[in-house]
């Protein structure tokens, strides 16, 4: 004689999933990164001359292209797993790195292979990070 198990009483509302609330603290991170990596984007571009709008608008959209990937990237590094996490963090710190130094005119080879490497560092870097600090 088999007895029915029972279902567990739960709300709709516990089955939708929640995107993680991230404090303000943990938002002014990439806020503040993304004011200064603006700034030095605008002062490395300006290189000692006078101030243009181009040169505004550069490091305007350099800096909120910064702020979001990297809020975006700290919504959904929970649902990651450590390796792609630290591969993500990787890309976006090596992406911003090749950026910066292409605009001191060097070549897109020589920039690209300078984002690679910060890129490469700040994968080992963050991975390490992740593997010694998970519960």
């Amino acid at each position: 004689m088999a007895a029915h198990a029972s279902v567990p009483a739960t709300s709709h509302r516990a089955n939708r999933r929640t995107a993680p609330h991230l404090s303000r603290a943990v938002l002014a991170i990439p806020v503040v990164l993304g004011v200064m990596y603006g700034l030095y984007t605008f002062a490395n571009q300006r290189g000692g001359g006078a101030i243009t709008g181009g040169q505004i608008v550069l490091g305007v959209v350099s800096g909120l292209a910064v702020i979001g990937l990297g809020i975006g990237l700290l919504s959904i590094q929970s649902a990651l797993p450590r390796e792609l996490r630290a591969a993500a963090y990787g890309t976006l710190f090596g992406a911003a790195m090749g950026f910066l130094y292409s605009l001191s005119d060097h070549s897109v080879l020589k920039s690209s292979g300078m984002g690679a490497i910060f890129g490469g560092v700040m994968f080992l870097v963050s991975f390490y990070w992740f593997y010694t600090h998970e519960d």
